[in-house]
């Protein structure tokens, strides 16, 4: 695991790396950007969106979270960070494809699913709890069937909440009529920290698939 000072040192090796490497790059993204995907990931540690994928700078519009979890559109006052992110990259940026990624071992879904995070409660200020509250619908089915503990229970819990994160992106106006023209497409994946496998979900069948 790396400290900042460690971190620093591999900024040094990037600007002498891939920043000359990718200099050219570097050079038009001075005039802006204009990824064709957004991805909503899990801010994990373990899945960073650019890695799993391969892709260079400017080629995909990342927002990361707990859980990776989109909340239905609403226009209560707050600070509405997710929304705001898929609306600037929908209407501003004009991306075609958004994908919400969840991931095998999430600690968000995990405590969603036995209301417990690391032994201890949801957190003090009850941001924790309140954010993963929106899977509240899908755990009941899921305790019924498989339980709260061990890697089917979980797996499935994560597999539920990208299907949530989907259901809520086709709330927001701007994603229901886009995606009605067809000018803008929603998908569902699973990365699977175990063995390194993507899945995608077919929502027709609402399966996942490996990639």
């Amino acid at each position: 695991m790396k400290s900042f000072d460690e971190m620093i040192d591999g900024y040094a090796r990037f600007r002498t790396g891939a920043w000359q490497n990718q200099h050219e790059r570097w050079e038009q993204l001075k005039e802006g950007q204009s990824p064709q995907v957004m991805v909503i990931a899990c801010s994990d540690s373990r899945v960073d969106p650019a890695q799993i994928f391969d892709v260079d700078p400017g080629e995909i519009f990342v927002v990361r979270n707990v859980a990776a979890l989109v909340p239905p559109y609403e226009t209560t006052p707050g600070r509405h960070g997710v929304s705001a992110a898929l609306e600037f990259a929908v209407q501003f940026l004009r991306v075609r494809e958004v994908v919400v990624m969840g991931h095998g071992m999430c600690g968000g879904c995990q405590a969603a699913l036995t209301q417990d995070l690391h032994g201890n409660e949801l957190g003090e200020g009850g941001f924790v709890a309140h954010w993963i509250d929106m899977l509240d619908g899908v755990r009941e089915p899921i305790a019924t069937n498989l339980g709260t503990e061990g890697r089917d229970a979980e797996r499935a819990m994560e597999m539920a909440a990208v299907k949530v994160s989907l259901a809520n992106l086709r709330t927001f106006p701007c994603v229901q009529e886009k995606e009605k023209r067809g000018s803008l497409t929603l998908r569902g994946a699973y990365f699977a920290i175990s063995d390194g496998v993507l899945h995608l979900l077919d929502e027709e069948s609402g399966e996942f698939h490996p990639a």
